[in-house]
Protein backbone atom coordinates (compact mmCIF):
# COMPACT_ATOMS: atom_id res chain seq x y z
CA UNK A 1 0.00 0.00 0.00
CA UNK A 2 0.76 3.78 -0.91
CA UNK A 3 -0.02 6.79 1.13
CA UNK A 4 0.94 10.04 0.80
CA UNK A 5 2.71 11.55 4.14
CA UNK A 6 2.69 15.30 4.83
CA UNK A 7 5.91 16.34 7.01
CA UNK A 8 5.96 19.94 8.13
CA UNK A 9 8.78 21.16 10.43
CA UNK A 10 8.59 22.60 13.54
CA UNK A 11 10.49 25.88 14.90
CA UNK A 12 12.02 24.09 17.04
CA UNK A 13 13.69 21.45 13.84
CA UNK A 14 11.26 18.53 14.30
CA UNK A 15 8.65 17.17 12.06
CA UNK A 16 5.42 16.27 12.46
CA UNK A 17 4.26 13.60 10.30
CA UNK A 18 0.48 13.16 9.37
CA UNK A 19 -1.13 10.76 6.69
CA UNK A 20 -4.08 12.72 5.34
CA UNK A 21 -5.82 9.41 4.01
CA UNK A 22 -5.57 7.69 7.54
CA UNK A 23 -7.65 10.26 9.98
CA UNK A 24 -5.83 10.65 12.99
CA UNK A 25 -2.28 8.94 12.19
CA UNK A 26 0.05 11.78 13.52
CA UNK A 27 3.25 11.23 14.65
CA UNK A 28 6.57 13.17 15.02
CA UNK A 29 10.65 13.18 14.93
CA UNK A 30 13.67 15.07 15.90
CA UNK A 31 14.60 15.17 12.14
CA UNK A 32 13.14 13.84 8.58
CA UNK A 33 14.34 10.64 8.99
CA UNK A 34 12.91 9.68 12.31
CA UNK A 35 9.48 11.09 11.55
CA UNK A 36 8.93 8.82 8.34
CA UNK A 37 10.75 6.34 10.55
CA UNK A 38 7.71 6.88 12.86
CA UNK A 39 4.65 7.27 10.80
CA UNK A 40 5.58 4.08 9.09
CA UNK A 41 5.26 2.21 12.25
CA UNK A 42 2.17 4.34 12.83
CA UNK A 43 0.63 3.29 9.30
CA UNK A 44 1.40 -0.25 10.40
CA UNK A 45 -0.44 -0.04 13.79
CA UNK A 46 -3.51 1.42 12.43
CA UNK A 47 -4.06 -0.88 9.09
CA UNK A 48 -3.42 -3.47 11.96
CA UNK A 49 -6.15 -1.93 14.01
CA UNK A 50 -8.25 -2.10 10.97
CA UNK A 51 -8.22 -5.59 10.04
CA UNK A 52 -8.38 -6.34 13.57
CA UNK A 53 -11.80 -4.57 13.97
CA UNK A 54 -12.66 -5.80 10.19
CA UNK A 55 -12.99 -2.21 8.97
CA UNK A 56 -12.43 -2.01 5.51
CA UNK A 57 -8.44 -0.15 5.08
CA UNK A 58 -8.56 3.47 3.77
CA UNK A 59 -6.78 4.02 0.65
CA UNK A 60 -5.78 6.66 -1.99
CA UNK A 61 -7.01 5.57 -5.55
CA UNK A 62 -7.72 7.92 -7.91
CA UNK A 63 -5.33 10.66 -6.55
CA UNK A 64 -3.01 11.75 -8.84
CA UNK A 65 0.08 14.04 -8.55
CA UNK A 66 1.54 16.86 -10.22
CA UNK A 67 5.15 17.96 -10.53
CA UNK A 68 6.05 22.02 -12.00
CA UNK A 69 9.14 24.00 -12.06
CA UNK A 70 8.89 26.99 -10.44
CA UNK A 71 10.86 29.95 -11.38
Amino acid sequence: MRYTVVLEQEEDGGYIASVPALPGCVSQGDNRAQALSNIRQAIDLYVEDCRDAGDPVPTEAGKEFVEIDAA
